[in-house]
């Protein structure tokens, strides 16, 4: 008898950048309102999805393993047991890949928000879900989330999963921290990339291996449709609005010009594509699934 599919199948994808291999892990996705956005109306918001086929704010939560030099790391844990039940699929997508999270030696985190730092604890038993890992993440990032002035500044949302979610999941690691400033080597072939403004420490890393590079750039946006089109337009999450718009702009035509390969935590997985400048606007072009992953 033939049986009917009942579920997907793992969200796992792989891309070889020169002699390092970078595996796309999905995280799951999140669903939200389009109110969360500034600088454009809902309506315009709305219109601009429905043009593309997309009917809501679906936002791809996107991680990424690094194979280098024998070693592996783990860029993003993902949303972990704090936002929607649709997120916190790392674990499991980590075993569909073959990975046991006890040989990820580094995880890098290009910020501390939920959907990137809170699926490295267990909360509930305060175990930590990569045993043997260091943990790196830009010095402005735990500075800024330990702060209890910017914490009482906070709405409660943002005490609760900013501000105390970022403290519970990264209290077992405050022995194996790793910080950082500017560019830097932060891994075998992994550089450091500032790009402030969505968090005082978000920054993104540029992979590189002979004359391949990839630029995982973090969240530089997290509606890629209106965002890459409208860098303008900001997210209720970003710190700096300002300097978040400032920087997606000087990245976006940074990645256009120089035909950048891009990876994003939140453009549809699994998050390659490339930028392009069309007139005075910039537009996002997926790159097609590759069986071979570059072999």
């Amino acid at each position: 008898m033939i049986q009917v599919p009942t579920q997907q199948i793992p969200g796992v994808y792989h891309r070889r950048i020169g002699d390092i291999v970078v595996t796309a892990l999905s995280d799951g996705y999140l669903d939200g309102a389009m109110s969360v956005l500034r600088n454009i109306t809902v309506e315009d918001g709305t219109q601009m999805l429905a043009d593309r086929f997309l009917p809501a704010r679906r936002t791809s939560v996107n991680c990424y393993l690094v194979y280098s030099a024998g070693r592996l790391a783990l860029i993003e844990t993902g949303s972990g047991d704090y936002l929607m039940p649709t997120a916190g699929k790392l674990q499991q997508n980590l075993k569909a890949a073959g990975v046991d999270p006890a040989d990820i030696d580094t995880v890098l985190l290009t910020h501390m928000h939920p959907d990137h730092s809170a699926g490295l604890t267990d909360p509930k038993t305060g175990r930590k879900f990569f045993p043997n890992a260091e943990l790196v993440v830009h010095q402005n990032e735990p500075k800024h989330w330990q702060d209890d002035a910017a914490m009482t500044r906070a709405t409660d949302r943002e005490k609760k999963l900013y501000f105390a979610c970022a403290r519970e999941q990264i209290a077992p690691y405050h022995n194996v921290t790793r910080t950082f400033d500017g560019e830097t080597e932060v891994f075998p072939g992994v550089r450091s990339v500032p790009l402030h403004g969505h968090t005082p420490g978000h920054s993104g890393y540029m992979i590189s291996s002979g004359k391949d590079s990839l630029l995982i750039w973090g969240d530089i946006t997290h509606v890629p449709d209106i965002q890459i089109p409208r860098p303008e337009v900001t997210i209720e999450f970003d710190t700096n609005p300002e300097q978040a718009i400032a920087t997606r702009r000087r990245i976006l035509d940074q990645v256009a010009t120089d035909r950048q390969l891009v990876a994003g935590m939140h453009v549809h997985f699994p998050g390659f594509i490339h930028v392009v400048k069309a007139g005075d606007r910039y537009e996002m072009v997926p790159e097609p699934w590759d069986q071979a992953f570059g072999g």
